[in-house]
């Protein structure tokens, strides 16, 4: 899940000594997309088994995985109460997931609609920012569903492998948002929403998941300062890649969304980054006849 919550500073320093980029390329398969498959773990043994590839990059990340729950506080370890059936999990690669589909509607949530920002208002502010010579800064919240706060009491069983010292037999008591719940997202914008308007943001009209302050470039550092000390952050500096759209900043200050860039990915991930392109996505040699 990624979150689109976008914030938008209306001044910031002007764009300078941009360089210009060169028309992209354009790929179009010429045969059927035939998947590469590679073997991925799924649960927490697989990185163990020698056949996998990268195990003990795979080992590394569930261990950063599990770290950051726990320092971010996620649950805490008590006896199971009477008559509790804790939510189960599961590894998706290695990200830990609750089991959230055993969950039951009134018991363990309400409410789970979350908002997102459309498309649409993503590219206004890009074309503001073009207009007025704007620098566009993107920073990324590490595990950002940990961070929303449970209305619900929700237990979990402990993961396997990561089982406490001498705590056998108990569960979890989830006292944020995990991964899976149905309720994740929701919480984790309402943690958001909080977080910032506290901060003097003004939530806009038309879109909700859009913010925004006065004070230029001073501000734009303040409240980088502000959201790393409230949230596990990484500071990506100027915006190069938006929902795999890439951005090129020409001389003249303004900007070109490329999707190109998703389509070479794509055509990367599934081995055909040398194949031939077309002028046409279908064989232009077949002949059609009329019936």
């Amino acid at each position: 899940m990624e979150s689109r919550d976008a914030t938008f500073f209306e001044d910031a320093f002007p764009m300078k000594d941009t360089p210009s980029t060169s028309s992209q390329e354009s790929f179009v398969p010429h045969e059927p997309i035939i998947p590469v498959i590679h073997v991925e773990p799924s649960n927490i043994e697989n990185p163990i088994d020698e056949d996998i590839e990268d195990a003990d990059y795979w080992k590394e990340a569930i261990r950063n995985e599990m770290d950051s729950i726990i320092a971010n506080g996620t649950w805490k370890i008590v006896e199971r109460p009477y008559g509790c059936k804790p939510v189960g999990y599961k590894w998706y690669k290695a990200r830990l997931v609750a089991k959230g589909y055993t969950q039951k509607e009134g018991d363990d949530f309400f409410d789970t609609y979350s908002p997102v920002a459309r498309l649409t208002t993503i590219r206004v502010l890009l074309s503001l920012a073009a207009s007025h010579d704007l620098i566009v800064h993107q920073m990324d919240i590490k595990t950002a569903f940990l961070n929303g706060e449970l209305e619900k009491e929700i237990y979990m069983e402990q993961p396997d492998g990561f089982v406490v010292s001498g705590q056998k037999g108990k569960v979890c008591k989830l006292l944020k948002s995990l991964y899976g719940l149905k309720q994740a997202s929701k919480q984790w914008h309402e943690k958001f929403d909080k977080t910032l308007t506290s901060a003097g943001f003004i939530v806009n009209e038309a879109d909700r998941c859009v913010y925004y302050r006065y004070g230029g470039g001073a501000g734009l550092r303040k409240s980088k300062i502000f959201l790393s000390k409230n949230f596990e952050m990484k500071d990506l500096g100027m915006t190069d890649v938006i929902l795999n759209i890439k951005l090129l900043r020409e001389d003249d200050g303004g900007i070109t969304l490329v999707q190109s860039y998703y389509v070479k990915k794509m055509l990367s991930r599934f081995g055909f980054s040398d194949c031939k392109s077309a002028q046409t996505p279908y064989d232009s040699s077949v002949r059609l006849r009329k019936n």
